[in-house]
């Protein structure tokens, strides 16, 4: 199943074939900011008509100043890109020129981001999709979750084919919103046509009077929630090493055209909103005058399609699914730019190695799941309200503006002294000029949306950035706690004086021989059986058999008075050790290899238990001696493997077994046998014997 929906696994010499293009980094790293042009307008015009409908005349306004930081970003953004192609993006920006307090703190703000900006991007894609479907409106929680799934099995498959198949629907958005902008614009100037919007006759009372300072402080607000915009400009600094040489250039020429794009189609919904007389509300029910009757409150975007080609089109459909689509696409960015900064902070121990490790499609599995999971939390605890989802935007991804254009200027603070070129010197002083004004720009706008939002919901955010700086610096304190414990000491390590091996037994049969033949074979300075003595009968069966077979190896017997197995034994195990603190003891346990998950449930699982119990023991080994049963030896491996990869196998399965002969000592080699699960291959070996004993 894992093949038919992942594809064949890559071999890591192909990482390079999986490099994008500008063409296709483009929908793979811009979606997102591309999309935001379909719920930043949404935004501006709904926390506007909280002063009533006239509000709307500082919509253009509110715009503009969103785009003079978005082109300030961009530009800021392309100088970072140069300077640190490496793929840290503001991490690494920050942890090289401001320490790695404030690296860790710019992460915990990116990895929030990043997870709100699947929840916030889906949501606003069931809103629009719901718009012109019903159905989608009314069941908007599984539709939003079936759509985080999807995205997750699509990014797992790989960077290169996720991004293909993700280039024709950007692709598409932009050539439909802008066609639709530019029949609009042609039917108002040049035909002459008075185009109104649906909600354009709507008679909207404001919720509040709001006027002075009040009102200074919903423009402000509403340029908070525009500032929405802004979203995934970082990725792409970010996802450097995923371009194709030369990285850097092809970085800034795609973050480029994101920002041209992105402000062009911003500029031109929001003109054609005021064009058209567009009114978009917080609560229709409450502010619509008379009533809202059985209005139904449609998305920005489609509301210009109604408009500009009519009532039931077919193209006002194609914008509608063009938006949807988009939106679901833009959690892309995320799928793409969370996994590599996961990556970048596991390989600095902020966070667990899993999460650096490439998946069978080279891609970074295990950061895909973790945030589909985090996404799907955040989705289904909002009821995947875009309104409720944006008050927690945009804080984390600001904190890493302001923090990264900061570290950036005193990386050309560094650099500039050393500089003697005198045309070197003219671009750094350009680049650090560009840096500070970004700084100044995306502080002023942090303070605004914390001032704005914080309430609102954006301390949720800022909670759950503290939460996870916190987390990273202990996960830190404990791969170095573990690091200085695991450094080897200049002397020569000690030799044990001798090494005690006990085989655990609980009847004669195969594996308890198997067991014993091969503990001798390690030739330790003892060896002893033992048996735990929890039904007399059982007991005294044992040691007849024992005897009869003339097992060269003496049987202990542990009385047990409260049926428990474990706790005798680690007592037993402790007595052998503590006459010598220099002595090892090693301990043989006999397991089942069973061939189905279902046989598992049916032999006990003492053998696990024990062996998590004694590796806590100093100076004691855990050995497991297999022995595989039946099932196991029907499972053709190397013919599984060779399916699942259509390639030769991974590596080769050695079948053997032992033969053993009356005494317990190996014999010949016969046919071989499957190779015991090892503690990576998820295989939970069965217990050995019967009832509760190993």
């Amino acid at each position: 199943m894992k093949r038919l929906l992942l594809g064949r696994p890559f071999r890591s010499d192909r990482l390079q074939h999986t490099l994008l293009p500008k063409r296709i980094a483009l929908p793979v790293f811009a979606s997102d900011a591309l999309s935001s042009v379909a719920y930043a307008p949404d935004e501006i015009l709904l926390t506007l008509s909280i002063a009533g409908a006239s509000a709307y005349v500082f919509s253009p306004w509110v715009a503009l100043a969103v785009v003079v930081v978005m082109l300030t970003v961009v530009a800021s953004y392309r100088q970072n890109v140069h300077a640190y192609p490496s793929g840290g993006g503001d991490y690494e920006v920050a942890t090289v020129n401001l320490g790695p307090k404030f690296g860790i703190g710019v992460a915990s703000a990116l990895l929030v981001d990043y997870v709100l900006t699947v929840a916030v991007s889906v949501s606003s894609g069931v809103a629009n999709l719901g718009s012109v479907v019903p159905w989608v409106a009314t069941h908007k929680i599984p539709v939003a979750v079936g759509a985080v799934i999807l995205l997750t099995a699509m990014n797992l498959r790989g960077l290169r084919e996720s991004g293909t198949a993700f280039a024709i629907p950007t692709y598409g958005f932009m050539i439909v919103i802008v066609g639709m902008l530019l029949t609009g614009f042609f039917r108002i100037f040049v035909l002459g046509e008075d185009l109104r919007a649906p909600s354009a006759d709507l008679h909207i009372a404001a919720e509040h009077s709001v006027t002075g300072f009040a009102m200074v402080f919903l423009l402000l607000r509403t340029f908070s929630s525009g500032a929405a915009a802004l979203t995934g400009v970082e990725a792409i600094s970010n996802g450097v090493p995923a371009f194709k040489p030369p990285k850097s250039r092809n970085a800034a020429t795609t973050l480029l055209l994101l920002g041209v794009v992105s402000v062009s189609m911003l500029v031109g919904i929001v003109t054609m909103s005021r064009l058209t007389h567009l009114q978009f509300m917080e609560d229709p029910g409450r502010q619509i005058i008379g009533g809202a009757g059985d209005y139904v409150q449609k998305t920005v975007t489609t509301q210009l399609g109604e408009t500009v080609f009519g009532a039931g089109s077919i193209l006002l459909y194609v914008v509608a699914g063009a938006t949807a689509l988009i939106l679901f696409l833009a959690a892309n960015t995320a799928f793409n730019g969370f996994p590599v900064l996961g990556s970048i902070l596991a390989q600095d121990r902020y966070l667990p190695r899993q999460l650096h490790t490439r998946g069978d499609r080279l891609a970074f599995s295990n950061g895909i799941l973790f945030l589909a999971v985090c996404a799907i939390v955040l989705i289904v605890a909002f009821q995947a309200e875009v309104t409720r989802l944006i008050q927690l935007y945009i804080v984390g991804v600001f904190v890493s503006f302001t923090l990264s254009q900061a570290g950036m200027i005193r990386h050309w603070n560094r650099l500039l002294p050393r500089e003697r070129d005198p045309e070197a010197r003219r671009r750094m002083q350009r680049a650090r000029a560009i840096n500070t004004f970004g700084a100044f720009l995306t502080g002023t706008v942090l303070v605004i949306v914390l001032i704005t939002k914080f309430l609102l919901g954006a301390w949720i955010a800022i909670a759950a950035m503290l939460v996870i700086y916190v987390v990273m610096l202990a996960i830190r304190r404990h791969y170095d706690r573990v690091a200085r414990e695991l450094a080897p000491d200049e002397g020569r390590p000690t030799l044990p004086a001798r090494n005690h091996a006990v085989v655990l037994v609980s009847k004669v049969h195969m594996p308890t021989l198997r067991a014993v033949a091969y503990a001798q074979a390690t030739r330790p300075d003892t060896i002893t059986a033992v048996t735990v003595n929890v039904d007399d009968k059982d007991t005294r069966v044992v040691q007849a058999e024992w005897e009869r077979r003339q097992v060269p190896v003496p049987l202990t017997v542990i009385d047990s008075p409260y049926r428990e197995i474990t706790r005798p034994i680690i007592d037993f195990v402790k007595r052998v050790r503590t006459d010598s603190p220099r002595d090892v003891v090693t301990v043989f346990i006999p397991e089942y290899v069973v061939g189905h998950w279902w046989e598992n449930i049916l032999h006990n699982q003492s053998a696990l238990r024990l062996k998590g119990r004694l590796l806590f023991e100093p100076g004691v080994m855990v050995t497991s001696v297999p022995w595989q049963l039946a099932s196991s030896q029907s499972r053709d491996l190397d013919r599984l493997d060779a399916t699942l990869i259509r390639g030769p196998a991974r590596g080769p399965r050695t079948r053997g077994s032992v033969k053993l002969d009356s005494s317990g000592l190996p014999g010949s080699t016969g046919p071989a046998e499957p190779s015991p699960p090892g503690p990576d291959d998820g295989g939970v070996p069965a217990s050995t014997g019967q009832g509760d004993r190993p």
